[in-house]
């Protein structure tokens, strides 16, 4: 191995402690029990937030998964406490969804089933098995897994349905933040479906799920991947028309290597090849979106070839990823010298060298976003699963 890898490898081993460091000491709420819902860009703790169910679930993956490699019973502990507290709080037990936030109290604030937030618990609750053999986490993943297919599974046109109410009946709004599209189909969501069933297939060989995979990836491959350009389609109505809409570079990328580990898991040969090509073909495309420091912009709004020129912590690490596998699979020197220059780049610019963690991100002038240091979108999971993926990527 060289000189570089070696280098980078150690970094971001300090790097991921230093993440689950942050999150040790300042997420647990102390006073209403869980995770706090907010901690704002000046470090200040807003103990009467709302609490999201996909913050808590992506709280519980990277403690799972990063006790993999730090062996540290406290982070094994911090992931129990998610787990418990996802079971006790955010469970509806008389519908079998999960409510998308809670208040502070921990009562029930927006109880709609958002079928991303379910990929996410299933996510983390496949990671936390693994590492816990806790057989309570695996029936729990098993019957989310079984309520999206019963519920959001799409027998006529195939793909995912975006949202229902907490009794799984239609509802008007489907988004998951207020800069979507209103649209039944998207490719955020089927992205973190086929994530979380293939972690779930890691752990529990069920060959109904396998199938479920392989058709998955195959609904991507036809509707969300543009062949021609390489960037990812996001939106579509309930039979596959699409509504065009941004790119998305932190989307590109994340799916070009996600959705190939999500095929290896699978063990279909013919899929497994057709996503080697689109990860390189989709890591080829991100490279437009990068800047000359190193760091990746946040979307390009394709119609008036305007650049939003922000660029956001969680496109940075999902860069890292990409590239890295782009590497892996070509040996091009080429893919990385583009992730030693983005984590360059995230080094100067996102790191909190004061506080800890990373900053949500900087604008063309390198001054800060002022917005969460932990919130309902802004979570561990991306930056410390840069670090756990190259680690193991980054062979000794």
């Amino acid at each position: 191995m060289s000189q570089k890898l070696k280098n980078l490898k150690t970094e971001l081993t300090t790097e991921l402690d230093n993440i689950l460091e942050y999150w040790s000491k300042h997420s647990i709420d102390q006073k209403n029990g869980g995770f706090i819902g907010q901690i704002n860009c000046k470090e200040h703790k807003i103990y009467q937030s709302e609490k999201g169910a996909v913050l808590n679930a992506r709280i519980l993956w990277s403690f799972s998964a990063g006790y993999s490699i730090t062996k540290d019973e406290a982070h094994k502990m911090i992931a129990k406490n998610a787990f418990d507290f996802i079971l006790k709080y955010f469970y509806d037990s008389e519908f079998g969804g999960i409510y998308w936030s809670i208040n502070a109290d921990a009562s029930p604030k927006d109880t709609k089933n958002q079928i991303y937030a379910l990929a996410f618990v299933i996510y983390g609750m496949t990671e936390y098995y693994a590492v816990s053999k806790e057989e309570k986490a695996l029936e729990f993943a098993i019957s989310l897994y079984k309520k999206i297919q019963e519920y959001s599974y799409d027998p006529i046109h195939k793909g995912y349905f975006e949202a229902f109410t907490r009794d799984w009946q239609s509802i008007e709004d489907l988004r998951l933040s207020d800069k979507d599209a209103n649209e039944k189909k998207t490719m955020n969501t089927h992205l973190h479906i086929v994530e979380g069933y293939a972690n779930l297939y890691r752990v529990w060989n069920d060959e109904n799920l396998k199938n479920v995979i392989i058709e998955l990836l195959e609904v991507i491959e036809t509707h969300f991947i543009n062949e021609e350009t390489g960037h990812l389609r996001l939106f579509f109505d309930e039979n596959w028309v699409e509504k065009p809409d941004v790119i998305s570079y932190g989307h590109d990328i994340e799916a070009a290597w996600l959705l190939l580990q999500c095929a290896e898991i699978s063990g279909h040969e013919a899929l497994i090849e057709r996503y080697k090509k689109y990860a390189i073909q989709m890591t080829d495309a991100t490279i437009e979106g990068i800047d000359q420091d190193g760091g990746l912009w946040y979307e390009l709004e394709p119609k008036k070839n305007i650049l939003i020129k922000e660029k956001h912590w969680w496109p940075q690490a999902e860069l890292m990823i990409g590239f890295y596998n782009a590497y892996q699979l070509t040996r091009d020197e080429n893919y990385l010298n583009i992730v030693l220059k983005n984590w360059g780049f995230i080094q100067k610019h996102l790191l909190d060298k004061n506080n800890g963690e990373w900053f949500w991100g900087v604008y063309e002038d390198y001054s800060l976003i002022q917005k969460d240091k932990a919130g309902f979108w802004k979570c561990p999971y991306h930056n410390s699963r840069a670090c756990i993926e190259l680690i193991h990527r980054i062979k000794n």
